[in-house]
This record gives C-alpha cells, structure tokens and sequence, in this order.
C-alpha cells in the first residue's frame, strides 16, 4: 500500500523579467535589415541572415503604458514580469501577456440575502481593487477578473449573515449592524474580500456598500415598525417635556402664593395642563363659571 504523497504548493510569485529599452532595439533591427539587403545580392549567404536577425529582433519590441505590465513566458514557462514604461524589448521568442495595474472599480450587483434575523434585505457593494501580482493573476486562477466578481458576490452574502440589518428587540444592546456600523461593516467586508483575493494576486483598496434596503416583501412591514417606533420615541418626549411644564407651573403658583390649590384641584389642573401639552389636536378652551364642587 502506497502512501499518497503531499500535494506541493505550485504558486509562481512574481520576478523581475530581462527586459531592455527598445528604442536602441529598433535602431539595431533596422540596421540589420539595411545592412542584409545591401548585401543580399553580392553575398546572399551573409545578407539572408542579416535580414532574419533584424526581423527577429524587431519582432521582440513591445510597449507597455504606464501602470501597465506583461508577463513574459517562453515555450510555456514563465520568465519574469515587465513593469517598465515605453518601448521594451525582450526575447523576440517569449510570449508577453499585459496586465493593467490600474485601481478599478467593482460595481457589485444587488444581491438578495438574509441578515443575521433571517430578514431578507438587498445589499450591493462598491469595491476599489489592483493587480499586485502579476503572475498571480494570470496562472493561479484562470480568469481573474471574473475570479474578482465572484469572490465580491460570496464576501458580500457572507458578510449579510454576519449582521443583522438593524437594531431591534432580538438584537443585543450596542450590536454592530449593517445600517448603524457602516465604517465597522466597511472594514470587515474589505478583509475577507482581500483575503478571498490574495490567490489572484489582487489588492482590496476600499469597500462600502453602495445600497442596502428591506426587500420588497417586507419593506412596508418594515416602515410602518419604524414608523411605530418613531411615534412611540415621540411621545415619550412630549410626556416627559409635559410632566416638567406642569411640574414647574405649579411650583411657580405655589412660590407666588397666586392660588392656593387643594389636592383635588391640583389634580385637577395637572390633568388638565397634560391634556393640553400632549394631545396631537389643537385644543378648545372651555370656561368655566361654577365651582369644582358644584
């Protein structure tokens, strides 16, 4: 019985490729070709080879724009990246694969999911990413910029789950949410995008979310429990602002000696002043001509 043997870690990192400026490049190539067509007539032997020389030597200039960088590979082997600027010259044999270095922009798709309630909510993102390595991303996965898309999609779901959308009675006083913890929620999805990216060699830069909303089915449950909860946040404060002015109010009249109320009449008038400051109607004044007790 045979023993399987441990799987190797076959990641390329990146290395500088031998790569020179190409303009000397060009002027070399045209020279040789110059040089083999003067001679290919008195001493085709020399000038043949002299054109070929020439051709293959132009055949090996490449440009690169800046934040731009190829990956050089020869008959299937990797040789080394060029991240220079310009026109560049390499082995007229290797094949050079660009890659942009350039921040780009993931515009995620909104995605429905259930938060940490079991709510179903929409949730969109809006990453900021870089290559950071070139081999990385062109051998280690096989599209990386699909690889990207796909990996946001997955980060931003899990990250949905971890939270619930707001607070509420079943989440725990001062919980982290996806509405309330923005910059909390921001650098938690930043650090499992770049952790789900360092196999395609790419560099989270930043990530918010871009749109966060109930779902259509729930929405309007929804608003009317906020809505509720507003009211309710409302009314406290009026009761406990009108509780104060009637407590004042009849600590001024006792100070003052304006009016000598028993404990009925204060009553009375405390009913009456809480009617008055927490009603949500206008109020119409009633007067009275008679006597409490009558």
């Amino acid at each position: 019985m045979t023993t399987p043997s441990p799987s190797r870690d076959t990641t390329v990192s990146e290395s500088a490729a031998r790569s020179v400026n190409g303009y000397p490049m060009v002027a070399l190539g045209v020279g040789l070709i110059a040089i083999g067509i003067s001679l290919i007539r008195g001493a085709p032997l020399l000038g043949v080879p002299l054109i070929v020389a020439g051709v293959l030597t132009l055949v090996g200039l490449y440009m690169l724009n800046p934040n731009q960088a190829a990956a050089l590979t020869l008959f299937g082997a990797y040789i080394g990246s060029d991240r220079g600027t310009g026109l560049r010259w390499a082995n007229p044999l290797a094949v050079k694969k660009r890659v942009s270095l350039r921040d780009r922009n993931l515009n995620a798709p909104v995605l429905k999911v259930n938060d940490q309630r079991g709510n179903p909510i929409e949730i969109s993102a809006v990453v900021v990413w870089r290559v950071r390595d070139t081999v990385q991303a062109l051998f280690q996965v096989d599209d990386y910029e699909a690889y990207v898309r796909v990996q946001a999609e997955a980060a931003i779901r899990h990250l949905a789950t971890c939270y619930a959308y707001d607070e509420a009675d079943e989440v725990e006083a001062g919980a982290v949410t996806l509405r309330g913890g923005q910059d909390v929620v921001a650098l938690a999805l930043r650090a499992e995008l770049q952790a789900r990216f360092a196999d395609a060699g790419v560099d989270v830069l930043d990530a918010k979310i871009s749109h966060l909303a109930y779902a259509p089915e729930i929405a309007q449950v929804m608003l009317r429990r906020q809505q509720a909860e507003a009211i309710i946040s409302a009314r406290s404060k009026i009761v406990q602002g009108a509780v104060e002015m009637v407590e004042s109010a009849l600590k001024g009249l006792s100070e003052r000696e304006i009016v000598v109320l028993d404990d009925e009449r204060r009553a009375a008038m405390v009913s009456n002043l809480l009617v008055v400051l927490c009603s949500d109607r206008e109020t119409q004044p009633v007067v009275n001509t008679g006597s409490l007790y009558t």
